[in-house]
């Protein structure tokens, strides 16, 4: 009864302000949120974040940008877990210094220069730098500094280790045993996933529901995934997918499975065309056989010419002549 009527006094006349000063005092701060849902912009993170990642060391990167629009200032920067970051961009201006401002982006979105950002002027060398600590995914990607009105450009990408396969396809026969393997020689993943092709789409590879797959690995950061008794159907792209805690990485490996005729095509080709060159070298041996055996032919047939053209003579010379006789005889 006490604390009512302690209520009731507040609100009496004359106490308003002040119920309403006590009840925004103990209504919860929306505006603090989930870290992991802060946009771009809120970057570097709030102090509790900061305290909340004390542990990390400071891992610093830094990059030269020059005057010289075709020369790239970039770096690859490889991540598996949060980290504590601090991006350094230095550039020597050739005019005056003063008039360069700097700017960091994230992708192509603007980020606050707050107290992670620092400003130092050396001469005509200006330098940058951007402290955040990267603790998700939504943190990954380009981070770039950008100096003056012909934005030059210094660019830090940010990504989870790559996973490596097999460059070339795969190529083996129906009804052997096949090993797909992807290796991350910068990192430990967390878990391994392999995925296969189902046209457009990637479909999970269950060992448990299917026996003719396996998965297993020697080491953390590698994966193998043995496929027996292949069809030609088991031919396609196959994804090993490795997860980090800041994100995933994948690659693709091709798989040929080819059926015994295929390799048997080209040598039944060979056989084909020997087989088609024996019969006409036979032939051409039985056409020359041939003609040694009959050397006569030519002369029977000029003999035969010759009997027919003394013919004809005969015959004319049977035809009776007759003596002219000269008129006077007459």
């Amino acid at each position: 009864m006490r604390s009512y009527t302690g209520l009731r006094a507040l609100v009496a006349p004359g106490c308003p302000l002040l119920l309403l000063c006590l009840l925004a005092a103990t209504r919860p701060d929306r505006a603090e949120g989930d870290p992991a849902d802060s946009a771009y912009t809120s970057l570097p993170i709030r102090e509790e974040m900061m305290a909340k990642y004390s542990n990390l060391s400071l891992e610093s990167y830094n990059i030269s940008v020059t005057e010289e629009p075709s020369v790239s200032a970039e770096q690859n920067i490889t991540l598996e877990r949060p980290s504590h970051l601090e991006l350094k961009c230095m550039f020597t201006a050739t005019g005056d210094s003063n008039s360069v401002n700097v700017t960091w982006k994230k992708d192509d979105e603007l980020l606050e220069i707050a107290d992670g950002s620092n400003i130092t002027k050396m001469g005509n060398t200006l330098s940058s730098q951007y402290r955040f600590i990267v603790f998700n995914s939504k943190q990954m990607g380009k981070y770039s500094c950008v100096f003056g009105e012909k934005k030059l450009r210094g660019t830090f990408n940010i990504k989870v280790p790559k996973v490596h396969g097999k460059n070339k396809p795969l190529i083996t026969y129906v009804g052997d045993s096949t090993v797909l393997k992807c290796e991350c020689p910068n990192g430990f993943p967390l878990n391994w996933t392999w995925y296969m092709s189902n046209g457009t789409a990637q479909v999970p590879i269950d060992v448990h529901a299917n026996d003719k797959y396996a998965i297993n690995g020697s080491y953390a950061n590698e994966t193998r995934l043995k496929i027996k008794h292949l069809l030609e159907e088991d031919g396609g792209s196959y994804w090993c997918r490795a997860a980090f805690q800041l994100g995933e990485s994948e690659e693709q490996i091709e798989l040929v499975v080819l059926s015994f005729m295929v390799p048997l095509k080209p040598f039944l080709a060979i056989i084909a065309e020997v087989i088609l060159l024996v019969a006409i070298i036979l032939l051409c041996e039985v056409y020359t056989q041939k003609k040694k055996n009959d050397p006569d032919d030519g002369k029977e047939f000029e003999q035969i010419e010759q009997l027919k053209s003394d013919d004809s003579n005969g015959i004319e010379n049977n035809v009776p002549r007759y003596r002219k006789t000269d008129s006077a005889d007459q």
